[in-house]
Protein backbone atom coordinates (compact mmCIF):
# COMPACT_ATOMS: atom_id res chain seq x y z
CA UNK A 1 0.00 0.00 0.00
CA UNK A 2 1.00 3.45 -1.08
CA UNK A 3 -0.01 6.15 1.61
CA UNK A 4 0.37 9.84 0.98
CA UNK A 5 0.64 12.39 2.95
CA UNK A 6 1.86 16.58 2.97
CA UNK A 7 2.90 18.88 5.14
CA UNK A 8 2.70 22.34 5.22
CA UNK A 9 3.61 25.96 7.46
CA UNK A 10 0.19 25.59 8.73
CA UNK A 11 0.62 21.86 9.50
CA UNK A 12 -1.79 20.91 6.60
CA UNK A 13 -1.17 16.71 6.74
CA UNK A 14 -3.38 15.07 4.65
CA UNK A 15 -2.89 13.71 0.85
CA UNK A 16 -4.16 16.31 -1.95
CA UNK A 17 -5.53 14.70 -5.20
CA UNK A 18 -7.08 16.41 -7.85
CA UNK A 19 -8.51 14.18 -10.21
CA UNK A 20 -10.63 14.71 -14.04
CA UNK A 21 -11.71 11.94 -15.82
CA UNK A 22 -8.63 10.42 -18.13
CA UNK A 23 -5.50 11.07 -14.88
CA UNK A 24 -5.10 12.88 -11.36
CA UNK A 25 -2.20 14.35 -9.75
CA UNK A 26 -1.26 13.11 -6.25
CA UNK A 27 0.95 15.09 -4.60
CA UNK A 28 2.46 14.22 -0.82
CA UNK A 29 4.55 12.17 1.42
CA UNK A 30 4.94 8.08 -0.22
CA UNK A 31 5.44 5.78 1.34
CA UNK A 32 5.87 1.78 0.84
CA UNK A 33 6.00 -0.47 -2.49
CA UNK A 34 3.48 -0.20 -5.03
CA UNK A 35 3.69 -3.77 -6.53
CA UNK A 36 4.14 -4.45 -9.91
CA UNK A 37 1.40 -3.01 -12.20
CA UNK A 38 0.49 -1.73 -15.86
CA UNK A 39 -1.72 1.13 -16.97
CA UNK A 40 -2.61 3.49 -19.81
CA UNK A 41 -1.14 6.90 -18.21
CA UNK A 42 1.53 8.53 -18.50
CA UNK A 43 3.34 8.13 -15.21
CA UNK A 44 5.17 11.25 -14.05
CA UNK A 45 7.10 11.06 -10.48
CA UNK A 46 8.88 14.83 -9.57
CA UNK A 47 10.27 14.48 -6.20
CA UNK A 48 10.46 17.66 -4.28
CA UNK A 49 13.39 16.53 -1.99
CA UNK A 50 14.97 13.25 -2.05
CA UNK A 51 14.00 10.71 -4.73
CA UNK A 52 11.52 7.58 -5.50
CA UNK A 53 12.51 4.42 -7.07
CA UNK A 54 10.97 2.05 -9.85
CA UNK A 55 11.94 -1.31 -11.05
CA UNK A 56 10.82 -2.24 -14.61
CA UNK A 57 10.62 -5.55 -16.49
CA UNK A 58 14.34 -6.10 -15.57
CA UNK A 59 13.76 -6.45 -12.35
CA UNK A 60 16.05 -3.66 -10.95
CA UNK A 61 15.44 -0.96 -8.90
CA UNK A 62 16.54 2.18 -9.69
CA UNK A 63 16.32 5.74 -8.15
CA UNK A 64 15.94 9.76 -9.26
CA UNK A 65 14.14 12.09 -8.76
CA UNK A 66 12.39 12.59 -11.83
CA UNK A 67 10.63 9.64 -13.63
CA UNK A 68 8.54 9.29 -16.39
CA UNK A 69 6.76 5.78 -17.50
CA UNK A 70 5.06 5.62 -20.95
CA UNK A 71 1.79 4.11 -21.22
CA UNK A 72 0.73 0.47 -20.81
CA UNK A 73 4.70 -0.40 -19.29
CA UNK A 74 5.07 -2.91 -16.31
CA UNK A 75 6.68 -1.24 -13.50
CA UNK A 76 6.49 -1.43 -9.41
CA UNK A 77 7.29 1.71 -7.34
CA UNK A 78 8.59 3.05 -4.28
CA UNK A 79 8.54 6.60 -3.41
CA UNK A 80 10.85 5.74 -0.35
CA UNK A 81 9.37 8.82 2.26
CA UNK A 82 10.00 11.47 -0.06
CA UNK A 83 7.90 14.64 -0.61
CA UNK A 84 6.42 14.73 -4.52
CA UNK A 85 3.87 14.78 -7.18
CA UNK A 86 2.34 11.71 -9.10
CA UNK A 87 1.00 12.50 -11.98
CA UNK A 88 -0.80 10.26 -14.55
CA UNK A 89 -1.80 11.47 -17.91
CA UNK A 90 -3.82 11.08 -20.80
CA UNK A 91 -1.59 9.37 -23.95
CA UNK A 92 -3.87 10.80 -26.13
CA UNK A 93 -4.04 14.73 -25.37
CA UNK A 94 -2.05 16.77 -27.46
CA UNK A 95 0.33 16.95 -24.42
CA UNK A 96 0.45 13.43 -23.70
CA UNK A 97 1.31 13.03 -27.42
CA UNK A 98 4.07 15.58 -27.31
CA UNK A 99 5.69 13.89 -24.07
CA UNK A 100 5.53 10.86 -25.10
CA UNK A 101 7.87 11.80 -28.51
CA UNK A 102 10.21 13.05 -26.45
CA UNK A 103 11.24 9.27 -24.23
CA UNK A 104 13.71 7.20 -25.67
CA UNK A 105 12.95 4.34 -22.75
CA UNK A 106 9.92 2.94 -21.40
CA UNK A 107 11.15 4.09 -18.21
CA UNK A 108 12.83 7.25 -18.28
CA UNK A 109 15.24 9.26 -15.26
CA UNK A 110 14.93 12.92 -15.64
CA UNK A 111 17.91 14.89 -14.97
CA UNK A 112 17.80 17.65 -12.47
CA UNK A 113 17.96 20.26 -14.83
CA UNK A 114 14.90 19.48 -16.31
CA UNK A 115 13.03 18.99 -13.46
CA UNK A 116 14.17 22.52 -11.45
CA UNK A 117 11.24 24.47 -12.97
CA UNK A 118 8.74 22.08 -12.13
CA UNK A 119 10.05 21.32 -8.64
CA UNK A 120 10.53 25.18 -8.04
CA UNK A 121 5.77 25.93 -9.02
CA UNK A 122 5.31 22.72 -6.89
CA UNK A 123 7.09 23.65 -3.59
CA UNK A 124 5.30 27.07 -3.79
CA UNK A 125 2.30 25.32 -4.79
CA UNK A 126 2.50 23.16 -1.88
CA UNK A 127 3.77 26.03 0.78
CA UNK A 128 2.01 29.03 -0.52
CA UNK A 129 -1.32 27.03 -3.25
CA UNK A 130 -3.04 30.89 -2.88
CA UNK A 131 -0.22 32.36 -4.44
CA UNK A 132 1.05 29.58 -7.25
CA UNK A 133 -0.52 28.48 -10.57
CA UNK A 134 -3.79 27.25 -10.32
CA UNK A 135 -3.79 23.53 -10.79
CA UNK A 136 -4.09 22.83 -14.21
CA UNK A 137 -2.07 25.45 -15.37
CA UNK A 138 0.75 23.87 -12.96
CA UNK A 139 0.01 20.48 -14.22
CA UNK A 140 1.05 21.95 -17.89
CA UNK A 141 3.87 23.80 -17.09
CA UNK A 142 5.07 20.70 -15.62
CA UNK A 143 4.64 18.93 -18.61
CA UNK A 144 5.92 20.88 -21.13
CA UNK A 145 8.86 21.75 -19.13
CA UNK A 146 9.39 17.93 -19.79
CA UNK A 147 8.64 17.73 -23.72
CA UNK A 148 11.32 18.77 -26.21
CA UNK A 149 10.66 19.94 -29.35
CA UNK A 150 7.56 21.51 -31.33
CA UNK A 151 4.34 19.63 -30.64
CA UNK A 152 3.68 16.26 -33.11
CA UNK A 153 1.48 17.58 -35.95
CA UNK A 154 -0.44 14.61 -36.61
CA UNK A 155 -1.04 11.71 -33.90
CA UNK A 156 -3.65 9.10 -34.81
CA UNK A 157 -5.43 7.80 -37.40
CA UNK A 158 -8.56 10.50 -37.45
CA UNK A 159 -11.12 7.08 -37.24
CA UNK A 160 -9.22 6.39 -33.91
CA UNK A 161 -9.63 9.81 -33.07
CA UNK A 162 -13.26 9.91 -33.48
CA UNK A 163 -13.87 6.54 -31.53
CA UNK A 164 -12.14 8.13 -28.82
CA UNK A 165 -13.91 11.31 -29.05
CA UNK A 166 -17.11 9.11 -28.79
CA UNK A 167 -15.85 7.37 -25.89
CA UNK A 168 -14.62 10.18 -23.77
CA UNK A 169 -18.10 12.07 -24.56
CA UNK A 170 -20.20 8.91 -23.77
CA UNK A 171 -21.53 8.11 -20.47
CA UNK A 172 -22.71 5.04 -21.27
CA UNK A 173 -18.90 2.73 -21.60
CA UNK A 174 -20.32 -0.52 -22.83
CA UNK A 175 -19.41 -0.08 -26.70
CA UNK A 176 -19.03 -2.80 -28.09
CA UNK A 177 -15.54 -3.20 -30.93
CA UNK A 178 -18.42 -4.07 -33.65
CA UNK A 179 -20.02 -0.77 -32.61
CA UNK A 180 -17.25 1.21 -32.81
CA UNK A 181 -15.82 -0.02 -36.44
CA UNK A 182 -19.75 0.76 -37.24
CA UNK A 183 -18.99 5.05 -36.42
CA UNK A 184 -16.12 4.50 -38.54
CA UNK A 185 -17.57 2.27 -41.20
CA UNK A 186 -14.64 0.09 -40.97
CA UNK A 187 -14.90 -4.00 -40.40
CA UNK A 188 -14.94 -4.90 -36.62
CA UNK A 189 -11.38 -6.72 -37.27
CA UNK A 190 -10.09 -3.99 -39.55
CA UNK A 191 -10.84 -1.22 -36.74
CA UNK A 192 -9.46 -3.56 -33.90
CA UNK A 193 -6.07 -3.81 -35.33
CA UNK A 194 -5.83 -0.31 -36.65
CA UNK A 195 -6.86 0.52 -32.68
CA UNK A 196 -4.34 -1.93 -30.91
CA UNK A 197 -1.48 -0.67 -33.61
CA UNK A 198 -2.02 2.88 -32.52
CA UNK A 199 -3.14 3.13 -29.01
CA UNK A 200 -0.72 -0.08 -27.79
CA UNK A 201 -3.59 -1.76 -25.85
CA UNK A 202 -6.84 -3.69 -27.69
CA UNK A 203 -10.34 -1.92 -27.85
CA UNK A 204 -11.68 -3.69 -24.78
CA UNK A 205 -8.78 -3.32 -22.95
CA UNK A 206 -9.01 0.72 -23.63
CA UNK A 207 -12.37 0.57 -22.35
CA UNK A 208 -11.92 -1.09 -19.16
CA UNK A 209 -8.93 1.58 -18.77
CA UNK A 210 -11.45 4.27 -18.87
CA UNK A 211 -13.84 2.71 -17.06
CA UNK A 212 -11.61 2.73 -14.15
CA UNK A 213 -10.63 6.44 -14.66
CA UNK A 214 -14.27 7.20 -14.07
CA UNK A 215 -14.65 4.51 -10.80
CA UNK A 216 -11.26 6.77 -9.66
CA UNK A 217 -13.62 10.29 -9.69
CA UNK A 218 -17.09 8.16 -8.19
CA UNK A 219 -13.92 6.68 -5.53
CA UNK A 220 -13.16 10.43 -4.73
CA UNK A 221 -17.33 11.84 -4.40
CA UNK A 222 -18.90 8.96 -2.81
CA UNK A 223 -16.03 7.20 -0.90
CA UNK A 224 -17.36 3.77 -1.45
CA UNK A 225 -16.06 1.00 -3.66
CA UNK A 226 -19.93 -0.05 -4.30
CA UNK A 227 -20.79 3.22 -5.63
CA UNK A 228 -17.83 3.18 -8.13
CA UNK A 229 -18.71 -0.03 -9.34
CA UNK A 230 -22.14 1.58 -10.07
CA UNK A 231 -20.85 5.08 -11.52
CA UNK A 232 -18.86 3.23 -13.55
CA UNK A 233 -20.52 -0.11 -14.65
CA UNK A 234 -18.56 -2.22 -13.35
CA UNK A 235 -20.14 -5.44 -12.17
CA UNK A 236 -19.48 -5.11 -9.12
CA UNK A 237 -17.33 -3.80 -5.86
CA UNK A 238 -15.00 -6.96 -6.41
CA UNK A 239 -14.59 -6.12 -9.79
CA UNK A 240 -13.47 -2.65 -9.36
CA UNK A 241 -10.95 -3.89 -6.79
CA UNK A 242 -9.15 -6.49 -9.10
CA UNK A 243 -8.81 -3.95 -12.20
CA UNK A 244 -7.76 -1.48 -9.73
CA UNK A 245 -5.14 -3.57 -8.24
CA UNK A 246 -4.18 -4.64 -11.84
CA UNK A 247 -3.32 -1.35 -13.38
CA UNK A 248 -2.44 1.41 -10.17
CA UNK A 249 -1.03 -1.93 -7.74
CA UNK A 250 -3.14 -0.84 -5.05
CA UNK A 251 -6.49 -1.53 -3.91
CA UNK A 252 -9.38 1.58 -4.75
CA UNK A 253 -9.44 1.73 -0.30
CA UNK A 254 -5.88 3.11 -0.63
CA UNK A 255 -6.78 6.01 -2.41
CA UNK A 256 -9.78 6.97 0.62
CA UNK A 257 -7.53 9.25 2.14
CA UNK A 258 -6.88 12.91 2.04
CA UNK A 259 -8.85 15.66 0.23
CA UNK A 260 -10.30 15.14 -3.60
CA UNK A 261 -10.54 17.63 -5.70
CA UNK A 262 -11.90 17.23 -9.28
CA UNK A 263 -11.48 19.73 -12.36
CA UNK A 264 -11.33 19.29 -15.82
CA UNK A 265 -8.85 18.15 -17.96
CA UNK A 266 -5.81 20.16 -18.03
CA UNK A 267 -4.89 18.49 -21.54
CA UNK A 268 -6.25 19.21 -25.29
CA UNK A 269 -7.59 16.36 -27.30
CA UNK A 270 -7.88 16.39 -30.94
CA UNK A 271 -11.03 16.77 -32.43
Amino acid sequence: MNDFSIKSSTGYDAPRWYLWDGGFLALGRSEGVIQSHAHHAIQIVISIDGAASICGADGEWRSAGGIVVRPNVEHAYNGQGSMGALLLMDPESTEGSWLRAALPQDINFLPEAALASCVTELQKFCQYPFESMEVPALIRHCVKSLCAGAPPIRRYDSRVTTVLNKIRESTDLRMSVEAAAATVHLSPSRFAHLFKQQLGLPFRRYLLWRKLTRATLAIARERTITAAAHAADFADAAHVTRTFQQMFGIPPSAMMQGDFFEIDSPFEFAR
